[in-house]
């Protein structure tokens, strides 16, 4: 089934949708929640509560990428399941993504606000300049939390030239967002 009549059997609050929703998305949220959570039964809530905040969030929302839309729906709920298991404690395996990115892109306090369209607007139009090789890596870096071995693996390039291609784009990226006046 394709994603507008996914969306359609939304708007009509067939119960069908969330069932064709977890088959279509179903290992694709699992995925995402598993790289940011790292325990299954976590991620397996996660993805879970992805298709209830989808079933609620449509209508009135009508998204234009089913598949970005739960990606960003269960990348949030996954962030905030982490920060909540983890509020106590100081070391991170997320703090490692995080700190590559603290230089180029402003820090909000929590995931809703950095939703600010401004940012958000300017980071898509950078990607949009790079090439698919670059664009690609740092979306399954910093979006979907990949590991540099497994982007390795995925792309067939060494760890090391992951690395390396990785700290360019987010160079390139604070030149672009500082040239656009996004305050650092």
């Amino acid at each position: 089934m394709n994603d507008k009549d996914i969306v359609q059997l939304f708007f009509e609050r067939s119960q069908q949708a969330i069932i064709e929703l977890s088959q279509k998305y179903g290992k694709f949220c699992f995925h995402i929640a598993l790289n940011i959570l790292k325990c299954n039964e976590d991620a397996e809530e996660c993805e879970n509560d992805t298709y209830l905040k989808t079933w609620n969030s449509i209508p009135p929302d009508e998204p234009r990428c089913l598949r970005s839309y739960v990606g960003r729906i269960v990348r949030n709920l996954a962030l905030s399941k982490y920060r909540y298991n983890h509020r106590q404690m100081r070391d991170s395996h997320l703090q490692v993504y995080l700190s590559e990115l603290q230089d180029c892109i402003p820090a909000p306090q929590d995931v809703e606000a950095s939703a600010d369209d401004t940012v958000n607007r300017a980071i898509q139009d950078f990607l949009s300049t790079q090439d698919l090789t670059n664009r690609a890596l740092f979306i399954q870096r910093y979006f979907y939390m990949e590991s540099i071995s497994v982007l390795s693996k995925k792309f067939g390039i060494k760890e090391s030239n992951v690395s390396t291609k990785l700290n360019r784009t987010r160079l390139k990226l604070k030149q672009y967002l500082e040239r656009e006046g996004v305050t650092l």
